[in-house]
């Protein structure tokens, strides 16, 4: 059984787990752990839970622990990572960990670029992973990797990692920064000088192919400092595996754009002949497929544990949400995708639209996934914040953007924000539509409060979404009813509503649409194949 919400759980030097024939006893120094809670009614008498003890002005609760096997998940997210283990038999989470990464730096190319700092990012997954029981780690039997996709990071194969013998940890030396999906380096001017690929999705900017294609023509000197490139998801991977390729899904290798998803193969000639290096391109295999074993042990899980090839954060949000082919999953968080399982025997074109399209078709688990994803989500929601703090700094106050997502929740909430005012949030564009800006329309004299302003920008990024997948393709396609998950949507209650006022149609909010857990379960469908 799967639970929705979260608390934490604090687990002292020795817990008898409660509630059944089961009994973990855990002996030593534990940490500080995030689990899902169970809702009211999911609880039955072998699920009694106990409190434990915790630091002041907190009460966690601790769920009985499972003694059988569990797998590892890992998502390492665009703006933050998080880990958990889960057991194999139940598939309950048994304890997670989530931090905020805080790893932008600045580009050279101003707004232009967008990157990361690799090294924080990682270091800051192992923080999470070092959090998590130690006794729960030894019985972990794989590992499952997700992450954001598109983005592309480079490093000096033999000089990027290095695991001191006394020590769990990494660290990180010849690797670039990760150049992220929200990179905007590739004009429209660029992208058309490029080969047309042969494949059903076309090239975008922040994709890893069309990234370390601007590199080839502008920058080749950054290039020759290194001689491999994946995604930062699957850099960890070969990483833990000391693999000396990187290996990736194909999940992940769609997302970088030249690969033709039905034989998993790079357009190598196009690519060649445009001036990328072939020695770049990663092993393609399955989504689900085993990149190799873990080298050494690793904050307790055993050398040799089975590693999968490292999958989509869109795909693995999804996993533990579709439940049947009726149903549409709306994940909304730094961006927002919404996206329905096509039938079994849907194959793509060889070549992508005609026209731009606001619906791709990304390779899920032997099957595909119609997809409408938007560079605008909850990223949109943020800068809102930023701009309204900052405008609150130039006037000499100080607010902390806590605060503000306090207020204008508050005040977006309430019945009297209604209004007609128009925004048109794309104020990162969309990859259909790379020069459609921002816009606000319809203003007049009774309709510029803060709550109203508020409202009508989440009613915007839920008419974006319609306007990609409307819900007339809902209906062409048979579905019934749509999940809802993302941290933005979780958090934000006015998107829900708007939400369900565009699409008319039946609307959960699942908590369980978290791609660590997801990647977890791939992991444990794995092992069952």
């Amino acid at each position: 059984m799967i639970y929705e919400g979260a608390f934490r759980v604090l687990v002292g030097s020795t817990i008898v787990c409660l509630g059944g024939a089961e009994r973990a006893e855990l002996q030593g120094a534990f940490h500080l752990c995030t689990e899902f809670s169970p809702s009211s009614s999911s609880l039955s008498e072998r699920d009694t839970e106990f409190l434990a003890m915790s630091s002041p002005g907190h009460t966690r609760f601790a769920r009985r622990m499972s003694s059988s096997q569990c797998v590892l998940g890992i998502d390492i997210g665009t703006t933050s990572v998080k880990c958990c283990l889960v057991d194999v038999a139940s598939k309950e989470v048994l304890s997670s960990q989530k931090k905020d990464t805080c790893s932008n730096v600045p580009s050279e190319l101003g707004t232009g670029g967008n990157k990361q700092d690799v090294p924080r990012i990682l270091s800051a997954l192992q923080m999470c992973v070092s959090r998590l029981p130690r006794e729960m780690l030894r019985k972990v039997v794989r590992v499952g990797v997700c992450g954001q996709m598109h983005g592309c990071m480079l490093w000096k194969q033999g000089q990027a990692w290095e695991q001191k013998p006394d020590s769990d940890r990494f660290t990180f030396n010849e690797v670039s920064n990760l150049y992220t999906w929200q990179d905007s380096r590739c004009s429209q001017e660029f992208l058309s000088s490029l080969p047309v690929p042969e494949s059903h999705i076309a090239i975008s900017s922040g994709y890893g192919c069309a990234t370390l294609l601007w590199f080839s023509k502008h920058k080749p000197d950054h290039l020759t400092k290194f001689d491999r490139a994946a995604t930062i998801h699957d850099f960890l991977v070969c990483m833990l595996c000391g693999l000396e390729k990187p290996v990736m899904s194909v999940q992940n290798a769609a997302s970088w754009g030249y690969l033709n998803t039905e034989t998993k193969e790079w357009n190598t000639e196009l690519l060649q002949d445009a001036g990328l290096p072939l020695e770049f391109l990663p092993k393609v295999v399955d989504s689900g497929k085993e990149a190799g074993k873990l080298k050494v042990h690793w904050y307790g899980i055993p050398a040799g544990t089975p590693v999968l090839a490292s999958l989509g954060d869109l795909q693995c949000s999804v996993l533990p949400l579709l439940t049947k082919n009726t149903q549409a999953i709306i994940n909304i968080s730094t961006s927002a995708q919404m996206c329905f399982k096509m039938p079994q025997d849907f194959k793509p074109c060889s070549k992508p639209p005609s026209s731009p399209s606001p619906i791709e078709y990304f390779p899920f688990f032997k099957s595909y996934l119609a997809v409408a994803a938007s560079l605008n989500g909850g990223n949109v929601l943020a800068a809102f914040v930023r701009m309204v703090q900052q405008w609150s700094l130039d006037l000499g106050f100080s607010v902390p953007q806590s605060k503000i997502w306090q207020r204008i929740l508050e005040l977006g909430g309430d019945a009297a924000s209604e209004s007609n005012l128009l925004i048109e949030p794309t104020l990162f564009g969309e990859r259909h539509c790379p020069l459609q800006t921002a816009s606000v329309s319809n203003v007049d004299l009774g309709n510029l409060s803060l709550g109203q302003v508020m409202r009508s920008l989440c009613k915007g990024v839920i008419t974006n979404m319609h306007s990609m997948m409307p819900r007339s393709m809902l209906e062409e396609n048979e579905i019934t009813s749509i999940i809802c998950g993302g941290s933005a949507l979780a958090r934000n209650p006015i998107l829900l509503q708007e939400l369900e006022h565009a699409y008319q149609l039946p609307t959960t909010l699942d908590s369980r649409g978290d791609a660590a857990y997801g990647s977890a379960l791939a992991a444990i469908n794995a092992g069952a194949d």
